[in-house]
């Protein structure tokens, strides 16, 4: 969530500080302050009638193209969310059921991810991949400090190899819990980790190295078999035992149903744990996500609290304690009511509506393509050639029609290209693909004729415009 700060009331207007609802002459006898509590209640008609019309101002999630995050389900998982969201998930002894759902949830997981003896590998639920990511990497941390006691080396300087392409999470994580980031950096032909270049970067403090099934950047699923054979090589050569933790927060639910036999998970045994999204390709609303890990002995017994207060000795594994019930129970409801067959369906078609937009994007003379065929069902491309505008400029011009297209830079040292991206999930259909190639046309059209617009946002940043 966004920081948010206190209002200095002193410096507004009397009307800056207050809501006056066009309605209110009906039912409110006085303004409702915005950032003060009000004194008096109100007809909840008419404070609902207030929210709803201050969030019609958000843009439509249908024509969210910049969000990896479900926003459609179907009316029998809404109201089973709705049904159980009043249910804390983490009460065990009071919600039992909710725990065997999560239960069944991590054992299918498992057994998608190719869990070499699913019944021994261990995971849970979390709020998204943030949290999950956060719980693998203090294993990884955990175990690397264990390795180095164990050898009467130093502990103070734990490391972490990625790509510079990894989501911010990453970066947060390595910066609240103390690790050491080293980065790969893109290049002009790479915008993905570099194998050789991740192992140069490896030594006796590295906890473990971050393979992306899916970047946010291009949608590229990382080479982690390849990653995976250079470890093991790097282990006969110099004895390092460095793990993988395979970042899937997108690719999580699309590569086992497009790509089966591609090899990226538990099938590595250098591949110890992983996270993904129940709440992108996962297709539920915000927010679940998951962390399983290939066998339980993987995850230190001090990072697992037990509770006994609301009932029953309850292990628990998470940073996050609270949480709804309905976003793992709406998991569920996708399993069983979509199942293999299901998923592989959605993931096609989502795959073959990509596939059409970027067809239709490179039969114009003005844009690249730079996302790839086997990977997540997105499409990024840059603007070719020369011209008074730019990729920001096309963005704005789109989002005057309602769509939400985010134009960003790549990652350190590819950040001088510029693209825009577009992904696809099961709202944007074949004809809203073909009014937004349309909208798209004439966007370029009109910044033809009239150049670039002045006042367009640049980004500050490496992460502007990306989720």
């Amino acid at each position: 969530m966004a920081l948010s700060k206190k209002v200095d009331l002193d410096k507004l207007s009397d009307e800056a500080t207050v809501v006056e609802p066009t309605y209110g002459t009906r039912y409110l006898d006085r303004p409702v302050p915005r950032y003060e509590l009000p004194d008096a209640s109100m007809p909840a008609r008419v404070a609902y009638r207030m929210v709803h019309d201050e969030m019609n101002l958000d843009g439509n999630p249908t024509l969210n193209l910049a969000t990896f995050v479900s926003t459609w389900m179907e009316p029998e998982a809404d109201t089973l969310m709705m049904e159980t969201m009043n249910k804390n998930s983490i009460d065990q002894d009071e919600y039992p059921q909710t725990v065997e759902i999560q239960n069944r949830c991590v054992n299918i997981l498992a057994r998608l991810f190719s869990a070499p003896d699913a019944e021994t590998a261990i995971g849970t639920a979390t709020i998204g991949s943030s949290e999950a990511i956060d719980l693998a990497g203090l294993v990884m941390k955990w175990n690397w400090r264990r390795r180095q006691k164990a050898a009467n080396k130093p502990t103070d300087k734990p490391n972490l190899v990625m790509g510079h392409n990894v989501q911010v999470c990453w970066e947060k994580f390595v910066r609240y819990f103390d690790v050491e980031p080293r980065f790969v950096d893109l290049t002009h032909d790479r915008y993905v980790i570099g194998v050789d270049e991740a192992l140069a970067l490896v030594d006796d403090n590295t906890i473990g190295v971050v393979g992306i099934l899916g970047s946010t950047y291009t949608g590229e699923f990382e080479p982690i078999k390849e990653l995976a054979a250079a470890l093991d090589d790097l282990q006969k050569k110099q004895g390092l035992d460095v793990p993988i933790h395979v970042d899937a927060a997108s690719g999580g639910f699309v590569a086992p149903f497009t790509q089966p036999d591609l090899e990226w998970d538990f099938r590595l045994p250098r591949v110890k744990s992983i996270n993904t999204s129940g709440h992108k390709y996962g297709l539920v609303y915000p927010g679940v996500g998951w962390a399983v890990w290939r066998d339980k002995a993987v995850v230190p017994e001090d990072l697992i609290f037990h509770t006994n207060y609301l009932g029953s000795d309850e292990p628990t594994f998470d940073l996050n304690f609270s949480r709804g019930a309905g976003p793992i129970v709406a998991q569920y409801y996708n399993f069983t009511r979509l199942g293999r067959h299901g998923y592989a369906q959605v993931m096609s078609r989502l795959i073959d509506t990509a596939r059409r937009l970027a067809e239709g994007i490179d039969a114009t003379d003005h844009f690249d393509l730079i996302s790839k065929k086997d990977a997540l069902p997105l499409v990024c491309f840059r603007l070719v050639g020369d011209h008074a505008y730019d990729i920001f400029d096309v963005s704005r011009v789109l989002r005057e029609r309602g769509w939400i297209v985010p134009a960003y830079t790549l990652a350190p040292k590819a950040d001088d290209i510029s693209v825009l991206r577009v992904v696809v999930r099961e709202s944007l259909s074949r004809d809203l693909v073909d009014l937004l190639l349309d909208d798209l046309g004439r966007a370029i059209e009109r910044l033809e004729r009239t150049g670039g617009l002045a006042d367009t946002p640049k980004p500050k940043g490496k992460r502007q415009g990306v989720c």
